[in-house]
């Protein structure tokens, strides 16, 4: 298949080197400019934003969730067949508070307002060094799971397929509305869960309590002295969001 990714941060990376190693054709852009990836350690061919939406099948975005607000304009160029893929998180800190995401409103609903087109929403709810090390092949015992949600469902199975192939159980987690279950703070939130974790987690899922527990995790982890390893956070996300 073809891919456009659009950003160059650990998660796009990944993915980027994933695909390639499956004989997928990949071109990766920066959304400031194509000078941004110079020097950069990437397996996708690089190209301008302009370029990287042309011929392809699959769009993934993959960038800081405040950014998102400025690809409308290339996103509107993009084929309505063309998959677009969200990986992004809100996190008010960084991203500044969105008034609209505070009072309730879903996430990745923003995300599909700001770009003026459904999205997918997928590989948000796993850490970058899960998705570079952990991947294994289908049937393998305890095999993590990824969220995909999403209105489309064509698209979505693609999604899935993908996900399955880069060697992670997919879970078609419901509409975009319910993408609310993977974000930032819920059970199924970078914890590393099998399949049958994942889809209890995603039910036990709390829309009051996740932006709390993201914010203790956070406080919990800025707070840490000596640092801390890729299980300290999986364990302390399980912790405590699933108290």
């Amino acid at each position: 298949m073809r891919f456009g990714i659009i950003g160059a941060g650990p998660i796009a990376s990944n993915i980027s080197n994933k695909l390639i190693e499956n004989g997928h054709d990949v071109k990766i852009a920066d959304a400031r400019g194509i000078e941004r990836l110079e020097g950069k350690n990437l397996s996708g061919t690089p190209v301008s934003v302009e370029d990287v939406i042309t011929n392809i099948e699959v769009l993934i975005i993959s960038i800081p969730f405040q950014a998102l607000r400025t690809l409308r304009n290339v996103i509107e160029k993009v084929g309505e067949e063309v998959i677009v893929l969200d990986t992004s998180n809100y996190y008010p800190y960084r991203d500044n508070k969105i008034e609209e995401i505070e009072h309730g409103l879903v996430e990745s609903i923003w995300v599909s307002n700001q770009l003026g087109r459904p999205i997918i929403k997928a590989f948000n709810n796993l850490l970058a060094y899960t998705l570079e090390y952990k991947g294994t092949p289908e049937g393998t015992s305890g095999r993590i799971a990824i969220a995909i949600a999403g209105d489309n469902q064509s698209h979505k199975q693609v999604t899935m397929n993908v996900v399955n192939e880069l060697g992670f159980d997919p879970v078609d987690s419901g509409s975009l509305n319910d993408s609310w279950r993977q974000q930032p703070g819920t059970p199924a939130y970078c914890t590393e869960l099998t399949k049958a974790e994942l889809i209890e987690a995603l039910q036990k899922a709390n829309k009051e309590k996740a932006p709390i527990h993201r914010d203790k995790v956070l406080e919990k982890l800025s707070s840490a002295t000596g640092g801390y390893s890729h299980q300290d956070i999986v364990n302390l996300n399980r912790e405590i969001y699933n108290s």
